[in-house]
């Protein structure tokens, strides 16, 4: 350890106290006359406090006085105990080597804390202490003691935590000591660090100390506010984090707050409260007064402070208006603290400093991670960034321990404070058991560019030590760690590049929690939100087992929808606050811009998948022309829920102040439910007219039947369409039913449009291409296919008794009068003349089926395995439910069919996943018809299932690729298996 020598320095600083101010060298100045370009005296945190009481203490704004040590003060100090030449002694010791950081950093502070105050500065701090005592109308102060460096809170260095504060500090002598141990905490390890890795010289960055109003938040609460959101730079949104007690838990992240978000260009608007979110944190201890020898300490929160929220809808408005302020007077993004008197009730702002990470992004570029392949998911959390990493664990228990970590590992802690910050840099992800979005952890992370989750709650055991996991921020709000390393891409797209188009191009958007990280694209609203994902993933529960809860059966459901709807009185009310914020942040993506919302649109069996939904929902052999849509909303079966429906949708717009949405009414049959449905509406204050927009879903033969009935009804038909990019070139193709085909076709006819059909042989199925001459472009209308006749199920049974192929596929909707076994009879009868079966036909009747009768292959789409699991199924889900059935003896194989997404097969070898083949489509029919024959063409010529595989797919894609007028095209299949994109082998080569 390298000695050093102090020598007492005397200078211009042993001036009288009179003199030092009249040239400028002040050593306290109260902050009401601090302005925010004062920084190089009082540094960045005392400046920013001082230009908010300047500057918007007229505006109802409340913060503490105070007043601040100057850097002249500072330096007096130093040159006072003769530190400068020691000091910069041992920091050259340390950046030659000789010394660690550790031994330095502990050196200097010892060093400081030796020292002995100048008089005229002791003088100036104790005088200006009983002033500030005087003013509060108190003997003896207790004040917040915070350190704020010359170099501090500058939108591009933020000095999180780098340097200490101390709360609750009373007395003149404590008051002495806690400055002093301020100026030595200018070099604790990690500020040593910080400085250097962001080229600040270490000698000439100062400490002003701020002496504050001490805010009884300690009976009351605290927090942090951002003025945008944290992860994507959403500058219409305020994310405000509260918890019991003092701030200091939630800054340093050692609970998790509760979390809040706010609309900010509502909030000017009498009346209106646009809360989009309250997420309730476990909260689980609090910082609260200590004694004299411990200013603070922790305790345990109580049950009732776990289960509430810390804020009413009151307070965290008036906190989002503070924000939008203090933003419109600093011109940028705001970091703020604030506090909540427990004495008396009042809000006040402790702190601001410009936000650090938004400011620095390139606000033209959007990059996107897309996960697949990934493992089962081990524990969820707080997802901060977008971004995934995949890496080793390493547990780390204690910051002081750096030669543990392992660089490039993922760093799991229980949490982290600025000690930490040398272990973060060196790690891929982070992963923490407590924290949120406004913690250390997650401001650090955010900074380091690095993918962290936050709140997880026990990380720190449920992961091992060396452990692969994948750290995914990329689905949203909520981050989840995958078990093994995921495969998963980055894309980058600027934004400047994509060009202005004279049609307007809306979003499809479903999933609220990730709604916000599209909020740069140059789209002109939402043009289609649906209503039951944020049922089905938000809420959970089916309506009307909220509004008959006392009716319902289900011992278990009680249970699930009892912890779900605890903060409620009234059950019905979780499921209108939970529908409307969940829209509410997709509204204020699109806002002022429409947003078409589609009020629900469950088929009877998803109805039912929803917790203590099989009490209220009838069995349908075919749900999807069932009782679904408009059907439902008058019914006396589900009118109760409807209006639950209804009133969220009238407090979105009324009560949140969201009149850019717009309502969609699928799937109704005609202008009398039409009628009925309008009227159960505006009953429950949803009445068409006066800015509220009520369209209908033009999906079914009635609605184009009787269109001019229904317009009569309705502000407008919206049209299901997707846009298909296949090969560099995008198609828009619309998706009809077998009447509705046809009428369109007959009403096309007589215009200057040409038409093409084709017809599939062996079936009735009709597709027609549509070319407009003047713009075109070109439509394809797909037909649903026929039902198969079962007018003789003896008379099929017979046939298939008569049948002498190595194969048999049974394919299509089973007719209404149809019994449901029907398929597993003509399984058992083929499987007797050793036939294989290959069952291609809806959900439902493969449920029905499987099991009752040996089966050699099914192909189910997405859709129709959702239905065979009973959930919704991620990539994860889809190739777990497939091998369940292999393994279960369902059925010897599972091919699913993916769109876009290619196809997946498991077998007893396991699963493989092919993806699908970009390709220019001129057909869209036909393409699973020849996937089936081309897989069972080539086991025919001997080629193993896998291949066979292949080869259905080549086969699937050729029959898109077919011209208009052409059926699957031979040379196409052989061409697609001949390509690398499907492995030929030998067999492929012989072929």
């Amino acid at each position: 350890m390298t000695a050093v020598k102090v020598r007492p320095h005397v200078g211009v600083y042993d001036l009288p106290v009179s003199e030092c101010w009249r040239l400028g060298m002040r050593s306290v100045i109260w902050l009401e006359d601090v302005r925010r370009g004062d920084i190089g005296d009082v540094g960045g945190k005392n400046a920013s406090l001082g230009e908010l009481i300047n500057g918007l203490s007229g505006s109802g704004i409340k913060i503490p006085g105070g007043f601040a040590t100057t850097a002249q003060a500072y330096w007096r100090f130093i040159d006072f105990n003769g530190l400068r030449e020691p000091i910069g002694a041992l920091l050259d010791a340390w950046e030659s080597g000789r010394d660690t950081l550790s031994q330095t950093g502990t050196a200097i502070r010892a060093l400081i804390l030796q020292g002995v105050w100048p008089p005229e500065i002791e003088e100036d701090l104790v005088s200006a202490y009983r002033n500030l005592s005087k003013r509060l109308g108190v003997k003896t102060a207790s004040v917040a003691v915070r350190s704020s460096a010359t170099a501090e809170d500058l939108p591009a260095a933020s000095f999180a935590g780098q340097q200490e504060s101390y709360l609750n500090i009373a007395g003149e002598r404590a008051l002495m000591d806690a400055c002093r141990r301020c100026y030595a905490s200018l070099f604790t390890d990690r500020a040593i660090a910080y400085r250097q890795a962001n080229g600040f010289e270490q000698m000439k960055v100062a400490l002003s100390i701020g002496i504050q109003q001490m805010v009884r938040s300690d009976l009351g609460a605290a927090g942090v506010m951002f003025s945008i959101e944290t992860e994507t730079g959403f500058n219409k949104v305020a994310v405000i984090n509260a918890s019991w007690g003092l701030g200091e838990y939630v800054v340093k992240g050692t609970v998790d707050p509760d979390e809040y978000r706010v609309f900010k260009p509502l909030l000017g608007i009498p009346d209106v409260v646009p809360i989009i979110e309250k997420r309730r944190g476990s909260k689980q201890r609090k910082l609260v007064y200590g004694d004299r020898s411990t200013p603070t300490q922790g305790v345990l929160t109580s049950v009732e402070e776990r289960a509430g929220l810390v804020l009413s809808d009151e307070e965290i408005v008036k906190l989002a208006r503070w924000a939008v302020a203090i933003e419109t007077h600093y011109e940028c993004a705001m970091d703020i603290e604030w506090a909540k008197d427990g004495q008396n009730h009042e809000i006040w702002l402790v702190q601001a400093r410009p936000e650090t990470v938004q400011s620095r992004a390139a606000t033209n570029l959007l990059s996107t991670y897309r996960i697949s392949s990934k493992g089962r998911p081990l524990a969820r959390g707080l997802a901060i960034g977008n971004a995934i990493a995949a890496a080793p664990v390493c547990l780390v228990e204690q910051a002081g321990n750096p030669d543990c970590f392992v660089d490039g590992a993922v760093l799991v802690a229980a949490t982290t404070d600025p000690d930490w910050v040398p272990l973060m840099k060196r790690a891929s992800a982070i992963v923490t058991d407590h924290g949120g979005r406004t913690s250390h952890a997650a401001i650090v992370s955010r900074e380091l560019g690095l993918p962290a989750i936050v709140g997880v709650g026990n990380a720190t055991q449920l992961l091992q030590p060396g452990q692969v996991v994948t750290v995914c921020c990329a689905e949203g709000d909520e981050g989840t760690i995958y078990q093994g390393r995921a495969d998963f891409v980055a894309e980058e797209t600027d934004l400047s590049d994509i060009p202005e188009t004279r049609t307007q191009v809306m979003l499809n958007l479903a999933d609220p929690q990730a709604a916000s990280r599209w909020w740069r694209l140059p789209a002109d609203g939402i043009g289609l939100a649906r209503m039951e994902f944020v049922i089905s993933n938000t809420i959970q529960i089916h309506p009307m087992a909220l509004v008959h809860f006392d009716g319902l059966r289900d011992q278990a459901a009680r249970e699930m929808i009892d912890t779900l709807t605890r903060q409620y009185n009234d059950k019905t009310e979780y499921f209108v606050d939970k529908l409307s914020a969940g829209l509410a942040r997709l509204a204020a993506v699109a806002f002022p811009k429409p947003i078409i919302v589609r009020m629900s649109d469950f088929k009877t069996n998803e109805y039912a998948g929803l917790c203590g939904g099989r009490q209220f929902e009838p069995r349908e052999e075919n749900p999807m022309i069932g009782f679904r849509g408009a059907s439902r909303y008058h019914s006396p079966r589900y009118r109760d829920g409807f209006v639950l429906e209804c009133r969220a949708i009238r407090r979105l717009r009324e009560r949140m102040g969201f009149v850019n949405v717009a309502l969609m009414i699928p799937f109704c049959r005609s202008p009398q439910e039409a009628e009925k449905v309008l009227d159960t509406m505006a009953e429950n204050g949803l009445k068409r007219g006066n800015g509220l927009e009520i369209y209908i879903m033009c999906e079914i033969p009635s609605n184009v039947v009787l269109a001019a009935e229904f317009a009569r009804h309705f502000d407008g038909f919206y049209v299901a369409a997707v846009i298909a990019t296949l090969g560099g070139s995008a198609e828009l193709v619309v998706f009809a039913g077998g009447a509705t085909g046809a009428i369109l076709k007959d009403a096309l006819a007589a215009t200057a449009i040409r038409i093409h059909s084709v017809t599939i042989a062996g079936s009735t199925r009709i597709a027609f291409m549509v070319h407009e001459d003047e713009t075109g472009l070109e439509y394809r209308f797909v037909p649903e296919g026929p039902e198969i006749v079962a007018d003789d199920i003896c008379a099929v049974l017979q046939v298939i008794d008569e049948f002498q192929g190595n194969y048999l596929v049974a394919s299509g909707s089973l007719p209404r009068n149809a019994p449901a076994d029907v398929y597993a009879e003509i399984a058992r009868c083929a499987d007797k003349k050793g036939t294989r079966v290959i069952l291609d036909c809806p959900g439902t009747t493969l449920r029905d089926t499987l099991g009752k009768a040996p089966v050699f292959l099914i192909k189910p789409s997405l859709e129709e395995l959702e239905v065979l699991a009973g959930c919704r199924l991620d990539e994860d889900g889809v190739a777990r439910t497939a091998s369940a059935l292999v393994r279960d003896g369902a059925s010897e194989f599972v091919a699913v069919t993916l769109g876009r997404e290619g196809a997946l097969l498991a077998g007893d070898f396991g699963t493989l996943r092919v993806p699908s083949k970009h390709v220019v489509a001129r057909s869209t029919v036909g393409a699973g018809d020849s996937f089936i024959g081309g897989l069972v063409w080539l086991l025919e010529a001997g080629g193993a299932m896998e291949d066979a595989f292949r080869f259905g797919i080549a086969a699937g894609a050729a029959a898109v690729m077919a011209p208009a007028g052409e059926l699957c095209r031979r040379e196409d299949v052989f061409a697609n298996y001949g390509e690398g994109w499907l492995p030929g082998g030998p067999l492929g080569q012989a072929i």
